[in-house]
């Protein structure tokens, strides 16, 4: 007897439509095929799917047995092929199970040897592949994974705790209620900050900065001694950001899921992620890798911010592999028999010190390095990463005065405000386009929405021939000027958002080093 049902193989962070086929037959001796490159999880699961299955009171094969997992082509990975091989089974053994639902139903998860499910890896992924599918009405997956897909609009989500509740839903015996849609309460409920850039005292001008690099989408480089709040003032940086749009919360969690990184009582990441890797990471490690390519630190920061504190010490082959992610918003990592595409869409923060006892400039601290010793710290970091991060500001130590007062500062709230009201502009702007913020601006656009008077050329001639600054860094600071002027709601580039922009190119300044 032939039964065919329905289920999904993850690739990278995408969820593939698998056809599983199974036939027994009373000819030739009993045995086991499974074919359609099954990986080595996949090939054992035949004895724990046996195992599930007499232990839940069914009856397993004791004739030929061929599983097929179409298309054939594609390597089957994961645990999750146990539920629908395993009702394969069942059904090819007992005419009685063989229902109208299987096409349908997709059905996906891994079984213990007593038959209960345990949680796969990627349902979010599955469930939004069944919603895209226009033939199948819901999906069964392990109960542990019900609030993981509960945010999938447009079909039945059926959790399942045990294999024989699979077999009485499908026989229709049993009456199972589809898992409500959580999205809108996710939201309402944990979409709120724990921090907020109120509690920071002092610091203006570097919240300053950091309102310019939310409102424009710019990658933004901290340069000041330990302790002035370089870490304090980039993990608030996420409170300033709009809040994520659904799409967007999907496209993030979709990552953490295939990684299996999901929060149970939080299944919907309904805030901007903050990634802030070790400088011990690896290459694997930041923008993702493996035999079978998974995604890295800057997938998991998709939509939000990635915070590289002590940038020098990262190893330099290391951030050197950031420079394609940040000009594409993602990254694809190639295999001998694979290629997959991960989404990496994020702002970069940077901080470091401004030299290796971290003292330089500080008014309190003597510094113990010499020059030779400066330019070999700051050597670690390569030009073309350099020309990648718009936004180069000093954090100076903050004074006992600002830090007592208690005169509270600017708040999130405020800055949250004028960046959404500058994003709006910029969304007018670039509705035809592909460019979404300043940052993302080309040449062409740069000419045509940048323009200056005669008194913003001089300042800029100036800049360049005094301050030695590059024909890259020209066309950075009229991106960054273009989005002050936004913030001010000015149509056009005046002389001091020219001024305001100059002065956030700190290390292209001859005067620094």
């Amino acid at each position: 007897m032939l039964v065919k049902l329905q289920t999904f193989t993850l690739h990278g962070i995408e969820a593939i439509p698998v056809e599983v086929e199974v036939d027994i037959s009373n000819e030739g001796l009993p045995k086991v095929v499974l074919v359609g490159l099954p990986e080595t999880v996949v090939r054992e699961s035949y004895h724990r799917v046996v195992r599930a299955v007499e232990n839940s009171g069914f009856q397993s094969p004791q004739h030929n047995v061929v599983i097929n997992l179409a298309p054939a082509d594609i390597p089957k990975q994961a645990a999750s092929f146990d539920l629908p091989i395993s009702l394969g089974v069942i059904a090819g053994c007992n005419r009685q199970l063989q229902t109208d639902m299987f096409p349908y139903y997709a059905m996906v998860g891994e079984l213990a040897l007593d038959g209960s499910m345990r949680s796969s890896k990627g349902i979010l992924a599955m469930a939004l592949a069944t919603a895209r599918n226009k033939r199948l009405k819901g999906i069964l997956i392990p109960l542990q994974n019900a609030s993981e897909a509960s945010v999938v609009e447009g079909i039945d989500i059926i959790p399942i705790s045990h294999l024989a509740q699979a077999v009485g839903f499908l026989s229709g015996e049993l009456e199972i209620e589809a898992i409500p849609n959580q999205a809108e309460d996710l939201f309402s409920n944990y979409s709120n900050y724990d921090v907020d850039f109120v509690e920071v005292r002092g610091q203006e001008t570097a919240k300053r900065a950091l309102t310019v690099a939310a409102a424009g989408g710019h990658n933004i480089l901290m340069i000041g001694s330990p302790g002035t709040g370089k870490t304090m003032l980039a993990k608030r940086f996420p409170t300033v950001l709009p809040t994520m749009t659904l799409d967007e919360s999907l496209e993030t969690t979709q990552v953490y899921s295939a990684l299996g990184q999901i929060k149970q009582e939080i299944p919907l990441i309904v805030t901007r992620p903050f990634r802030e890797p070790h400088h011990t990471i690896s290459e694997a490690g930041l923008v993702g890798g493996g035999s079978n390519p998974m995604p890295g630190e800057i997938s998991l920061a998709h939509n939000g911010v990635l915070f590289l504190d002590e940038l020098p010490e990262f190893n330099r082959g290391t951030l050197e592999v950031l420079r394609q992610p940040l000009e594409d918003g993602k990254v694809t990592i190639s295999r001998a028999t694979q290629s997959n595409t991960f989404p990496a869409n994020f702002i970069l923060i940077a901080a470091l010190n401004p030299c290796p006892c971290g003292y330089r400039n500080d008014p309190r601290r003597n510094c113990r390095c010499n020059p030779a010793q400066i330019e070999r710290y700051m050597s670690r970091i390569s030009g073309p990463l350099l020309d990648r991060i718009d936004i180069h500001i000093e954090v100076p130590p903050v004074d006992y005065m600002e830090l007592s007062s208690k005169q509270n500062g600017t708040s999130s709230e405020m800055i949250r405000k004028a960046v959404l009201d500058a994003r709006t502009i910029q969304s007018r702007r670039f509705q035809r386009s592909r460019a979404r913020y300043n940052a993302d601006m080309t040449h062409r656009q740069i000419q045509l929405f940048c323009k200056i008077d005669d008194e913003g050329h001089q300042i800029l001639k100036s800049a360049m021939n005094e301050l030695g600054f590059s024909a890259r860094a020209h066309d950075k600071i009229l991106r960054i000027a273009r989005t002050i002027a936004d913030l001010d709601n000015e149509v056009n580039i005046k002389p001091d958002h020219l001024y305001e922009a100059i002065s956030y190119r700190t290390l292209d300044r001859k005067l620094w080093s």
